[in-house]
């Protein structure tokens, strides 16, 4: 974390993009506008110590206090009404953004066992990227003895992208490891 990222994408991602995608204007060179970090539980129907303890560590991961996430169905067969708590989410916007997005890259992604890259194709049409993380425990922030249980995370980066070649190379220029 030694070049900030913000910094970097003013100074130099900006203008790289413009030449290469052949923009008319400045103002179309894509950014990213959030992160989405979202933490479910299926196992909060029975405990409800579990959201408290999935809202501590997304706090201790992104900075900021996470939203409890609500059922907006009843469910049987999972034992769920309306309502009940199942898990918790955080948007991170501007410089906490940025701070976490570097983390992420240069931090906790190596950290992942048998990493051999991201997927190139999990963007949504529009732009958008989302990927899925199956521990938490790769966040420099967590203890590992005091994780109760492992769970994965998903975490969707939004920009302001129209395509996803335009948010593919934005991503790729900022760092994000993608397969070959």
């Amino acid at each position: 974390m030694n070049v900030n990222l913000e910094k970097k994408y003013k100074n130099t991602i900006v203008k790289e993009l413009f030449k290469e995608q052949r923009f008319q204007s400045i103002m179309q060179v894509p950014v990213v506008k959030k992160i989405v970090v979202n933490m479910g539980a299926g196992d909060a129907t029975q405990n409800s110590k579990v959201i408290e303890d999935i809202t501590n560590e997304l706090a201790l991961i992104t900075g900021l206090r996470p939203v409890v996430t609500k059922a907006k169905d009843s469910i049987a067969s999972f034992k769920l009404r309306e309502g009940m708590p199942i898990g918790a989410k955080v948007t991170l916007r501007g410089k906490k953004m940025y701070q976490f997005l570097d983390k992420l890259i240069n931090i906790a992604l190596p950290r992942v066992r048998d990493f051999r890259g991201l997927n190139k194709d999990a963007f949504d049409g529009r732009g958008n990227y989302t990927l899925g993380i199956k521990e938490q425990i790769i966040f420099p922030e967590i203890d590992y003895d005091k994780v109760k249980r492992v769970r994965g995370m998903d975490i969707t980066i939004v920009t302001s992208a129209t395509n996803d070649a335009d948010a593919r190379a934005l991503l790729r220029k900022m760092g994000m490891p993608f397969k070959k």
